[in-house]
C-alpha cells in the first residue's frame, strides 16, 4: 500500500529528501505522495522514511492503493531497473 500525506501537513520540508524513490513532492498546499513511485521504503529501508522524520504523524497508508510486500517489492525491482 502506498502512503499519503493528510492536511495536517506543516510543510516542514523534512520528508521529501528522504524518500529514496523521489515519491514526493510539494502539491499546492501540502507535499503529495505519487503513488506510482511509493514502495513504503521497501528494498531500500525497513521502515518508511518520510514517517520516521514526520514531526505531525501525517503519513498513513493509502486506503486507496493497497498492496502486498511482494508487490511493493516488485514496484522497488522496476523502479531501480528503470534508473540504473
Amino acid at each position: 500500500m502506498a502512503l499519503m500525506i493528510t492536511d495536517e501537513c506543516i510543510n516542514c520540508d523534512v520528508c521529501e529528501p528522504e524518500c529514496p524513490n523521489g515519491a514526493i513532492s510539494p502539491g499546492e498546499e501540502i507535499y503529495e505522495i505519487d503513488p506510482d513511485l511509493c514502495t513504503e521504503c521497501v528494498g531500500h529501508y525497513d521502515t518508511p522514511q518520510c514517517v520516521e522524520v514526520c514531526p505531525v504523524d501525517c503519513i498513513p497508508k493509502d486506503p486507496d492503493h493497497e498492496e502486498t510486500e511482494a508487490q511493493l517489492m516488485a514496484k522497488y525491482e522496476k523502479l531501480t531497473a528503470e534508473n540504473a
